[in-house]
């Protein structure tokens, strides 16, 4: 099977060709580029199986990079993960609300790289965890949204209707992380008049109610929430 096209976007060029080296040694094609408008022509010009765009850039900063290419029909589905300094908590949280879909901070290992780009590779490809019933099927895990049903190793767990929702969304995504604001619009809307302690609220119950399964919703520090793969 042919391995991905990755596009990295750095303007520091020992992080590049660190990028380059790595992912090319393990079989991925790889281009590079040193600036927002060069990723927009770049994307544009061949296809991308990925991007690794950092977000301080010369010019047309990441985040305006992400923006766009989340708001073109023709480069919306092309995953991103953000590369950023462990100081830019704020611009992490920004970048995923605009779409990106994962992140790494620097100083990053050669692991940590691998491991970012093929698990966001591999979510991008495989199907969702849902069954031919439209349940979540995942460690421990059977959720039933038709019959708002949780059942951990076999023993239904009781759950308030928001409590269900977090989990399944977050479950029906594993691996994905997500911000507290993600999480409210998705469960209940944009409308509803909520705080980033009122989501933390919501995870502490279902972690108590789940009990030992409650280990697989991580913590994000300082971003959000993201259920274990």
């Amino acid at each position: 099977m042919a391995k991905a096209n990755i596009l990295a976007v750095e303007d520091e060029e020992e992080i590049l060709e660190l990028i380059s080296y790595n992912l090319g040694k393990e079989g991925y094609t790889v281009q590079t580029v040193t600036s927002g408008e060069q990723a927009l022509r770049a994307v544009k010009q061949q296809p991308t199986d990925l991007v690794l765009l950092d977000i301080m850039l010369p010019g047309i900063d990441g985040l305006e990079v992400c923006k766009s290419l989340k708001a073109d029909e023709e480069t919306r589905s092309v995953p991103i993960i953000m590369l950023t300094a462990k100081s830019e908590e704020a611009d992490i949280v920004t970048g995923l609300e605009l779409g990106a879909d994962d992140y790494i901070t620097k100083p990053f290992s050669r692991r940590v790289l691998l491991a970012r780009v093929k698990a966001v590779l591999r979510r991008s490809t495989e199907p969702a965890t849902t069954d031919e019933n439209g349940q979540v099927r995942i460690h421990e895990f059977v959720i039933n949204p038709g019959r708002h049903e949780v059942l951990v190793n076999g023993e239904a767990v009781v759950l308030t209707l928001t409590e269900f929702r977090v989990l399944h969304f977050l479950a029906n995504r594993p691996g994905w992380v997500f911000t507290r604001s993600q999480i409210v619009e998705a469960v209940r809307g944009d409308d509803y008049p909520v705080t980033d302690r009122s989501v933390d609220v919501q995870i502490v119950g279902l972690r108590k109610k789940l009990g030992d399964a409650g280990r697989y919703i991580e913590t994000v520090r300082g971003v959000g929430y993201r259920f274990m793969e």
